[in-house]
């Protein structure tokens, strides 16, 4: 198949169905970089190690690099996402089902930015497309459980292991650098800032980048009557392509999720930053070379209270946690009423 830029454009051009599924697909690309990108590079802004616009250049291009060195290591992470559900060789329906489900991401992240909430957008994939194969389906029959249990394990590891080793990593440097008077140190942590930020766009990329370039490519592959793009390299002028996308949504819709992040939830101080992007990278990168499917929003805002329980629990704010956890528990549901809905609707239009 040609995955030329060339080829991929007059495929989209020949196909109304693959067209409305690439256009939703970088429509969801778009909102991740809006609502979840952010987290990534939100505790260097708000420590002021570095300017909004510089930070989102950067986590640009390591959000490319995280895509192009990891799809190389372990692609598996965006093939999880697909076997979640089993359309039984049906392209069309899963195609169909793979409109519906950017369209609840859009539709639920978009939702979310307005209240200032980070979301996960890996979540939202997955439960509009669950939702979808249950409406393309008539049941139950379309989902594979034996997948999903990777969501859990995935839920488990974004936030247990994302506050433990918030609150492990920033014990660590608060021992370490015990003796040291904390104005000489701010040199050190705002470079170690940059550089952990650049970590976590780098991870972001990893995961969520990955995961959304291959729905793209999956895409391509279905409307040409393939069903698995296993063993395929992801085109370098998709990534890029990819990376700009999340970048200009980072740079339209980033600070309201920069701000609740790393303002409202918490007050970060500048090594409390750098632990919390330190223990968020570790926790992504088991997780891509498991090819298990987590939340980057999860791993980070988990990370932060962690670091902030070093000093003492009532130094987060319980009410913008709450908020936050409310949404993700109903990002399930949400976004799976969302898939089913437009499923039923796409199949009443076609």
């Amino acid at each position: 198949m040609d995955l030329s830029f060339s080829g991929f454009i007059e495929q989209m051009t020949s196909s109304p169905v693959l067209f409305i599924a690439i256009l939703l697909t970088i429509g969801v690309i778009f909102v991740n970089g809006w609502t979840d990108a952010p987290n990534a590079i939100a505790t260097c802004v708000v420590t002021r190690c570095m300017g909004a616009k510089p930070a989102i250049i950067m986590s640009a291009i390591f959000n490319f690099l995280g895509v192009f060195v990891m799809s190389m290591v372990n692609s598996t992470v965006a093939m999880t996402i697909k076997n979640m559900v089993n359309f039984q060789g049906n392209n069309e329906d899963a195609l169909t089902a793979l409109c519906a489900a950017m369209a609840a991401i859009v539709i639920w992240a978009v939702t979310a930015w307005y209240f200032g909430i980070p979301t996960s957008e890996s979540h939202a994939l997955i439960a509009g497309l669950s939702g979808a194969a249950i409406a393309l389906q008539g049941g139950l029959s379309g989902i594979n459980f034996s997948e999903w249990i990777k969501v859990i394990y995935g839920l488990v590891l974004s936030t247990a292991l994302g506050f433990g080793f918030g609150y492990l990593v920033c014990k660590l440097i608060t021992f370490l650098f015990r003796n040291k008077d904390r104005r000489n140190t701010d040199g050190f942590f705002t470079w170690a800032q940059i550089a952990g930020g650049a970590a976590m766009s780098f991870m972001h990329g990893a995961q969520d980048g990955q995961k959304f370039m291959g729905v793209l490519l999956l895409g391509v592959y279905l409307s040409n009557g393939m069903d698995t793009t296993a063993g395929v390299e992801l085109p370098v002028w998709m990534m890029m392509l990819c990376s700009i996308i999340m970048g200009l949504g980072t740079s339209v819709g980033g600070k309201k999720i920069i701000k609740s992040v790393g303002m409202d939830m918490v007050k970060l101080e500048k090594y409390q930053g750098f632990s919390a992007d330190v223990a968020a990278t570790v926790c992504l990168l088991i997780s891509t070379l498991f090819g298990i499917p987590v939340s980057t929003t999860h791993t980070k805002t988990t990370a932060i209270m962690g670091v902030s329980a070093v000093k003492r629990l009532s130094s987060i704010n319980l009410n913008v946690v709450k908020d936050m956890v409310l949404t993700w528990i109903l990002t399930f549901p949400g976004c799976g009423i969302i898939g089913f809905l437009m499923a039923k609707l796409l199949m009443a239009i076609s």
